[in-house]
């Protein structure tokens, strides 16, 4: 099917294996959900379909064409990602830091900018009227000229998404977003998530997050990891009503499929 699809993806590090056959799709304009106990592989999984660690089994498949990702090609890809750190350039101004995630769509080449050519000139005025877009959608353009180390940590969250989103990418992920976030700002964050896939642009999201009520506010689907295995996938209320989830959380252990969960002490 169109958009992502990871097919039995297997991590080995030496004798640790930080994924086991782990499956599951990001359907195009959707938004789905990774989420588990600490050291259940979230990480290790995104970094899989970044291209920052090769899966020793299993392939991805972006649009039904095999999928080798590179950090260095994921733009081209159709692909963004944002960092837990925001990353941004706190010297640049706001707009400044938003037009950077464009360098790769810049229509004018590298010696058209060093001399101030016309073609440089149109192509810095048209990617400044999209961040200027992007701004606004966010609600914080006011904030434009401002030096972006000087912004409030939720204002730079904003930021970081912006600027992944001026690469018009077809799918966006998310690394921890509310990280940091008071309550009010994990609401407004909630309301960006949901608004990202639109029929205009339909981006599709992949999120790895600790805060539940975000996952289950803003997702289609839901994928849970524990111990590098996929315990359970579904809607966040098929999700919500899965024993092994509560296993996996209450760190209960994770029987093979068909057999009965051991209770154990939550740790």
């Amino acid at each position: 099917m169109a958009g992502l699809a990871v097919q039995g993806v297997g991590v080995r590090f030496g004798g640790l294996t930080a994924l086991e056959d782990v499956s599951f799709e990001v359907p195009p304009a959707s938004v789905v959900g990774v989420i588990g106990p600490n050291g259940a592989g979230k990480t290790t999984l995104f970094n899989v379909i970044s291209g920052f660690v090769r899966p020793t089994s299993g392939r991805l498949e972006w649009d039904g064409r095999a999928l080798a990702p590179r950090p260095d090609r994921l733009v081209a890809d159709g692909i963004a990602r944002t960092l837990q750190s925001v990353g941004l350039f706190e010297r640049l101004t706001t707009v400044e830091n938003v037009m950077v995630g464009a360098a790769r769509s810049r229509r004018a080449g590298f010696v058209s900018a060093l001399f101030g050519l016309p073609r440089s000139d149109r192509d810095e005025r048209r990617l400044r009227a999209e961040a200027m877009a992007l701004l606004r959608r966010f609600d914080i353009a006011d904030e434009a000229d401002r030096p972006a180390g000087t912004l409030p940590y939720p204002v730079q969250k904003r930021v970081a998404l912006a600027r992944a989103l001026i690469a018009h990418p077809r799918m966006l992920l998310l690394d921890e977003p509310a990280g940091g976030l008071g309550a009010d700002d994990i609401d407004e964050l909630g309301v960006l998530i949901r608004s990202m896939p639109t029929a205009e642009e339909p981006c599709s999201v992949l999120l790895v997050e600790h805060h539940m009520e975000l996952v289950m506010a803003v997702c289609d689907q839901v994928v849970v990891l524990d111990f590098g295995r996929r315990v359970a996938a579904g809607t966040p209320e098929e999700v919500q009503a899965d024993p092994a989830v509560a296993t996996a959380y209450l760190g209960a252990e994770v029987p093979p499929a068909g057999q009965p969960a051991v209770s154990g002490e939550a740790s």
